[in-house]
């Protein structure tokens, strides 16, 4: 979420950042927050006048009452209780008044809230400036023999026809759960799994990170947090809707594990001194997919569960643009253990994410489309997801400050799959197996149908 006062103090500066999204931004509607900002500065003025006024207004009651006692001692009874009944009903009168106040101006910070939820973050200064993917900048590429993929002297089969021969079975998926559900069975599971554990295990020995197991039902309040609720309620599974538990709570499959490693730090206040947090997960990841029909339907490029292994930084303000190169780097060494030809591209203004400031991707080549296809999406959020969680730190002044927040994926599993497979494809199917990896698979190099 925005910083309320940054919209309080600079409105302009806001609108221009999201226009740099979308022009006309349709996110913020400024005439609506304008009138609720007016109300409550008026309400918080008026308000902090009836505080002082009901501070004067006890100490008055103090002061009648030490009046009413000397009263008392001349027996003028009537005159001493008039006193303190006045004062009194003065401190009634004012707190009536204070209480509609305060109700009042703790619903129209609601309001305001709420209408913020839905407002994304603003693009860093150096996010170049596009309304979609073709104003995207490409900062380099690597392949493993240079900066080219691989040519083929013989016809690319893709990664459907590589895989079936392997146990890679859509019909099955389909059966169980519908279209866009895959199930593997044999060798093209076991090079799955391979590649999970191989992505975990390079994160955590040579990276830093520290490996998680984590829920993969969370409730509404761990979507708000992190961005996913109220604006992409149509990308979810909702898992649960009432019952005897909880009546009425809304539960929801997680669409990546960003947001149960993310939400490791809501509410809390973590020491300086543990900064930065690095956490990874391996999960299944589970979307609907709104808006995507007709976009990838054959193969696994597009499914509404895959795998994923995750990264997350929790970091000191000062030092999350740092964080972020160097999570573009270790998700870019996944890539060239494996072996896989990729590029690094900064998204432009209108092609981010959300919740993000600063976005990379990178993009896996996939050779039977002839093209380059995200495999991981690295942002810096700053403090938008911290100020939903309301995620902190006590700074070097004693004070508590809002941590950033990072995620990236390291990598998608599935589409890491379909990149081994047909990068590393032979003429007669069979697949290569990155020296990586060989390991994972008991020493096998060559997977054969």
């Amino acid at each position: 979420m925005l910083d309320p006062l940054l919209l309080r103090k600079d409105l302009d500066r806001v609108v221009a950042g999201l226009q740099a999204r979308k022009n006309p931004q349709p996110f913020l509607d400024v005439t609506a927050f304008q009138s609720l900002e007016a109300e409550r500065k008026t309400l918080q003025t008026r308000t902090e006048e009836l505080q002082s006024q009901r501070n004067k207004a006890s100490k008055q009651v103090g002061i009648a009452m030490g009046q009413a006692a000397r009263l008392r001692a001349t027996e003028d009874h009537d005159n001493a209780e008039s006193l303190i009944e006045h004062a009194k009903s003065e401190v009634t009168k004012i707190n009536l008044e204070l209480d509609v106040s305060e109700k009042r101006l703790s619903a129209l910070q609601a309001e305001m809230n709420d209408m913020l939820l839905s407002v994304p973050n603003l693009p860093h200064a150096s996010v170049p400036l596009g309304a979609d993917e073709s104003a995207n900048q490409e900062v380099r590429r690597w392949a493993p023999h240079g900066l080219a993929p691989r040519s083929f002297d013989f016809p690319i089969k893709d990664h459907v026809a590589l895989g079936e021969p392997l146990g890679l079975d859509f019909e099955t998926g389909a059966k169980l759960a519908g279209s866009r559900f895959t199930f593997m069975r044999g060798p093209i599971a076991r090079l799955h799994r391979a590649l999970a554990q191989f992505m975990l295990d390079l994160q955590t020995q040579q990276h830093g990170y520290t490996e998680c197991y984590t829920p993969y039902i969370v409730n509404a309040d761990t979507l708000k947090g992190t961005g996913q609720l109220p604006k992409f309620a149509a990308d979810l599974f909702a898992a649960k809707k009432g019952g005897q538990e909880g009546e009425g709570e809304a539960l929801y499959l997680i669409p990546t594990s960003e947001v149960t490693l993310t939400s490791v730090v809501a509410g809390e206040i973590v020491p300086e001194a543990d900064l930065p947090i690095k956490m990874t997960a391996h999960t299944p990841c589970f979307r609907s997919e709104a808006g995507s029909a007709g976009r990838d339907t054959r193969g696994m490029i597009r499914q509404h569960q895959f795998d994923k292994v995750e990264m997350v930084q929790i970091a000191h303000p000062d030092h999350s643009y740092d964080a972020l190169e160097a999570m573009v780097g270790h998700a870019e060494a996944v890539l060239q253990a494996l072996e896989l030809p990729y590029r690094v591209v900064l998204l432009c203004t209108g092609d981010m994410g959300f919740g993000a400031t600063k976005t990379y991707d990178l993009e896996v080549w996939v050779p039977a489309q002839d093209t380059y296809r995200e495999i991981s999406s690295v942002s810096n959020c700053e403090a938008f997801q911290a100020r939903r969680m309301q995620a902190r730190f006590k700074n070097a002044a004693g004070k508590n400050e809002l941590v950033h927040t990072l995620n990236g994926s390291g990598l998608a599993v599935g589409r890491a799959l379909v990149a081994v497979l047909e990068n590393h494809q032979n003429a007669d199917g069979s697949i290569n197996v990155p020296a990586a990896l060989r390991p994972y698979l008991g020493g096998v190099d060559v997977l054969r149908a």
